[in-house]
């Protein structure tokens, strides 16, 4: 795994890094884990371009947002961060609810995304697949939080003991009780904030997610891929929904033709 360097900071308070020079990239980390979750695809895309890692509010190092912040304040906040770092247009990839949030700046900033990502993206749960995060999200406001469960849910019982299942664990066991519940709320009722945005949104769209992710599932992706404008599915056989950790070169490789694509001016 990328060893981070020290986090610089913003004037709203985002704690972030950057490797490399070049066409601009964002990368946005899911609820409950840290920028170093994306260590792997930073690391080899910053050959090539500007990768910007950032720690989503109320994690990491990142200051939090007010407790009932929705999906939309979330995407606000990384549209103000742009404006802070004097980035006019970029490309956003997001895993998980970094997905929601990259799929809300798709559909709110118009052509200042030149391309959007959204890895184990969630989109129009079921009533059954709602009731249930809602109870988790409301769990976590509680105070209760079982850090295993969703381990249990995004690995195979082959990643167990991995360098990528102890990463997981580590940023789930040490991410900021508050940060999360507020983020987790979000995160449960954010999958149709922005769905109807999809036929509107025209660069160059990648939806991708593991086979076996039963939350972000392969139906969501393709679903999602067909309803944008210039919208393409990719499903990693045999992984879950850490698959950028579990699978990271096949993961990669699709960002990279996925920055290949072309845009329009």
């Amino acid at each position: 795994m990328l060893t981070t360097p020290q986090r610089s900071r913003s004037r709203l308070g985002a704690a972030y890094v950057e490797h490399g020079i070049g066409e601009p990239v964002l990368l946005i980390h899911g609820v409950g884990m840290r920028l170093e979750a994306w260590a792997p695809q930073a690391e080899a895309l910053a050959a090539s371009h500007r990768v910007i890692v950032v720690d989503m509010p109320g994690h990491g190092e990142s200051d939090r947002l007010p407790d009932d912040a929705q999906l939309s304040d979330f995407v606000t906040w990384f549209g103000a961060l742009l404006d802070d770092l004097d980035v006019e247009r970029i490309n956003v990839a997001g895993h998980s609810m970094g997905a929601l949030i990259a799929g809300g700046m798709a559909a709110t900033m118009g052509k200042r995304i030149a391309r959007v990502g959204l890895l184990n993206g969630v989109y129009r749960r079921s009533p059954e697949a709602r009731a249930a995060v809602e109870a988790r999200a409301a769990l976590i406001r509680s105070g209760t939080f079982d850090v295993e469960a969703p381990l249990e849910r995004w690995f195979s019982a082959a990643d167990k003991g991995s360098d990528a299942y102890q990463l997981t664990r580590n940023c789930l066991a040490t991410v900021d009780p508050q940060g999360y519940a507020t983020a987790y709320s979000a995160f449960a009722t954010g999958d149709d904030v922005y769905a109807d945005a999809w036929p509107t949104v025209a660069c160059p769209s990648l939806f991708l997610t593991g086979e076996h992710d039963a939350n972000s599932s392969p139906e969501m992706a393709r679903e999602m891929a067909a309803a944008a404008q210039n919208g393409w599915a990719r499903i990693v056989r045999g992984h879950r929904h850490m698959v950028n950790l579990t699978a990271p070169s096949a993961v990669t490789d699709h960002m990279r033709a996925w920055l290949s694509r072309e845009v329009e001016t």
